[in-house]
């Protein structure tokens, strides 16, 4: 099914919690840390970096002030969605509206750069169509998040700064279990742009 499945890759939040801390001035998408390869990238060069080439079909949702984002995005294959909303609920629909014709969708968080290829081409293969597959590491869920095609409507429904969590309750969720710290790493501050 990978062939078919959207990336919508989550990149519209202001980061206010990383600016408190590195000053109100620094993007945290765009500092720079060394991944798991020890290559020196910017955090979202590492996430697009992180996706498998066999999922194609990229869209990265973010502001209209992050023209440096949207340029790496599109180096990397990436259409983009501009969103006034920092939502997250808004950020995946304005996502899956945007490639609402594919089997299912990736939900990718433009904050986790650490994520091996090998967890995301795992969650990819979970996926169903009245599915959720989502990474399971140290018995926490972690992402990205993959959604079968029935999700599309309760998807594109969403809104404010509710996530896709809710629509775990009764849905058929396949846990993967991955030896994979990186999939419940995320960049908040500073400190954690060192992986350990």
């Amino acid at each position: 099914m990978s062939e078919s499945i959207g990336v919508i890759i989550l990149a519209a939040g202001s980061g206010r919690r990383f600016r408190q801390v590195a000053g109100a001035d620094k993007d945290k998408l765009l500092a720079d840390c060394i991944g798991r390869d020890g290559a020196v990238r910017s955090v979202i060069e590492h996430v697009l970096v992180n996706l498998p080439a066999s999922l194609d079909k990229r869209v990265l949702v973010t502001r209209n002030d992050r023209p440096q984002a949207i340029r790496m995005a599109q180096a990397y294959g990436c259409d983009f969605v501009e969103l006034d909303s920092p939502g997250l609920g808004d950020s995946i629909a304005a996502g899956v509206r945007a490639c609402p014709e594919v089997a299912g969708w990736l939900i990718v968080l433009g904050d986790m750069p650490f994520i091996l290829p090998s967890s995301i081409e795992k969650v990819v293969a979970g996926i169903r169509e009245d599915g959720i597959s989502v990474p399971v590491f140290a018995g926490e869920y972690g992402h990205p998040v993959g959604f079968g095609r029935g999700f599309g409507p309760q998807l594109m429904a969403l809104s404010g700064d509710r996530g896709a969590k809710v629509l775990f309750a009764g849905a058929q969720v396949a846990e993967v279990p991955v030896d994979d710290p990186g999939v419940t790493w995320d960049i908040d501050v500073p400190e954690a742009l060192i992986f350990r």
